[in-house]
């Protein structure tokens, strides 16, 4: 299983090997696909950062609040389980350029050994 990050907007242009899982607190209302919530920030941690924008801020807290308690190893046979043999994208509202949490999960897995890089179009 391939695993990209992404955003909404862009699944229109996934192959149909690519299955779209959101990440984030609260998928938008017209999104309709599978969804894996312990890699979406809390509530408390989003309003925290919506009061205070300061990235380095929601790092450490989403790393010691959320991937901390993680196993990756874990995460990774349940993303398997959900994407049923299709590769997988973890989705999110921000663009590439802006900051968004699931750079944060990417690198995390990417540290604990498993490829993750951002979908480009083809």
């Amino acid at each position: 299983m391939k695993i990209y990050t992404s955003y909404f907007a862009m699944m229109r242009h996934f192959p149909e090997n690519i299955l779209p899982i959101a990440i984030c607190a609260k998928p938008p209302m017209w999104y309709e696909g599978a969804v894996y919530k312990k890699l979406a920030p809390t509530y408390s941690i989003l309003m925290d950062y919506k009061s205070n924008p300061d990235v380095d801020s929601y790092t450490e807290r989403f790393c010691k609040d959320i991937l901390n308690n993680l196993d990756a190893s874990t995460v990774i046979k349940e993303l398997e389980q959900i994407a049923d043999g299709k590769d997988v994208a973890l989705l999110c509202f921000e663009k590439p350029s802006d900051f968004c949490h699931r750079q944060l999960v990417a690198k995390w897995l990417n540290n604990n050994n498993y490829n993750v890089t951002e979908f480009t179009r083809p």
